[in-house]
């Protein structure tokens, strides 16, 4: 993910927020861009966000519009040690546009690889 940014919000924890990333692969796969309505509440002392690619009508032409099926994380403490968090994800991510799938596969995996990697050093750091 290289930007995220609210485009319109709603009330308190229900917002439309737009995702951008890099090109993939050599460029094989082009930069995307995700445009969702996301909802986050508290749950069991912990978070759930829940999100759906909406029709927007701002497209940037840089960008290939994405489409993100129902999706969903979940974060909440650990029962054994409440000083650690299990963050689980549910995704299912359309990237549109002419894609080998293997192409697809490899950079999901390896996307999702770094995802994880960044988020746990940022929470290192917090």
């Amino acid at each position: 993910m290289t930007s995220m940014d609210i485009l319109e919000h709603f009330e308190e924890n229900c917002c439309v927020m737009r995702y951008t990333t890099a090109g993939q692969l050599w460029n094989i796969i082009s930069p995307r861009e995700f445009v969702d309505f996301s909802y986050t509440v508290g749950y069991e002392d912990g978070l759930l966000s829940c999100g759906l690619s909406v029709d927007w009508s701002e497209q940037r032409p840089e960008f290939i519009r994405g489409f993100n099926h129902p999706c969903g994380w979940f974060c909440v403490p650990r029962k054994d040690n409440p000083q650690q968090s299990l963050l689980t994800g549910y995704i299912q991510t359309d990237l549109r546009g002419m894609i080998p799938q293997s192409a697809v596969d490899t950079a999901m995996a390896s996307t999702l690889i770094s995802f994880y990697a960044d988020l746990r050093k940022a929470l290192q750091k917090a």
